[in-house]
């Protein structure tokens, strides 16, 4: 008995990529948790056995959407890894290029032929959703690609140690992930470029300098340290200011008595 039903078949590919497309939106929306296969099959106008039928399940489904979304930009970014330190006749580049290397394929496979605008969305979802799916997916998957940019970080920033580098990536990464996931990528480009057109070179390099001082600015110095302190020594004073405030603005809780001649 067909599971959808004179679209199913196991040379059929309609049912299957539609599946795909939906589960790629949702998780994009909703994170993998809280993407429902029920979910999936209404939005792919699909029997609710199709994902069973055509994956194995909610597991084996996202893991092709990942792959075949992933595969190609990793290998991008290695292969350009590759060719910018053959430029550099001691291999190094510096902090900005390898961000570079990260950031340009992931915009080509943004665009028209070779990709789409949700790719953006995408990589901001697996890179910011906390699953232990998704998590455990990476680190299995993509784990020698994170360390060979790692190594490559390191060799540009050759005076940080390896723990500050790596607290600072995650940190700058994640954070740049989890705004990608939540906004369209034309949005991102619109509030790059401030209203004007610009070419995808300079909202690109826009885009790292935003990032890169998160991975090169002085960390925790005496006047940093300070401006804080300054700070916190007058929260004390404004939150006793606001519970002020927000006591006068509270309508009187003297109970009103109505007496029996009361209108």
């Amino acid at each position: 008995m067909p599971i959808d039903g004179q679209d199913v078949g196991l040379g059929n590919t309609s049912t299957r990529h539609r599946l795909l497309q939906a589960a790629e939106s949702l998780f994009i929306e909703h994170g993998y948790e809280a993407m429902l296969l029920q979910e999936v099959t209404r939005r792919a106008e699909a029997n609710s056995a199709a994902v069973n039928y055509h994956f194995g399940g909610k597991e084996l489904l996202m893991r092709e959407v990942l792959a075949r979304r992933l595969n190609r930009l990793n290998r991008e970014r290695l292969e350009l890894l590759a060719y910018c330190e053959q430029q550099q006749p001691d291999g190094r580049l510096d902090a900005a290029a390898v961000l570079s290397v990260l950031f340009v394929p992931a915009l080509r496979l943004s665009r028209p032929p070779a990709g789409d605008p949700g790719f953006i969305r995408l990589l901001g979802r697996v890179y910011s959703d906390s699953s232990p799916f998704i998590r455990n997916y990476l680190e299995e998957h993509y784990r020698p690609i994170f360390e060979r940019f790692f190594e490559a970080f390191c060799r540009a920033l050759p005076h940080m140690s390896r723990s500050e580098l790596s607290m600072r990536l995650r940190f700058s990464l994640q954070g740049l992930a989890g705004l990608l996931a939540g906004q369209p990528v034309d949005e991102l480009i619109a509030a790059l470029g401030m209203g004007q057109f610009m070419d995808e070179d300079v909202l690109l390099a826009r885009l790292i300098a935003l990032v890169l001082p998160m991975l090169t600015d002085p960390l925790g110095t005496p006047a940093q340290v300070l401006a804080v302190q300054q700070v916190a020594a007058l929260a004390d004073t404004a939150a006793k200011a606001t519970d002020a405030a927000m006591q006068a603005q509270e309508p009187s809780r003297t109970p009103r008595f109505v007496g029996r001649d009361t209108p």
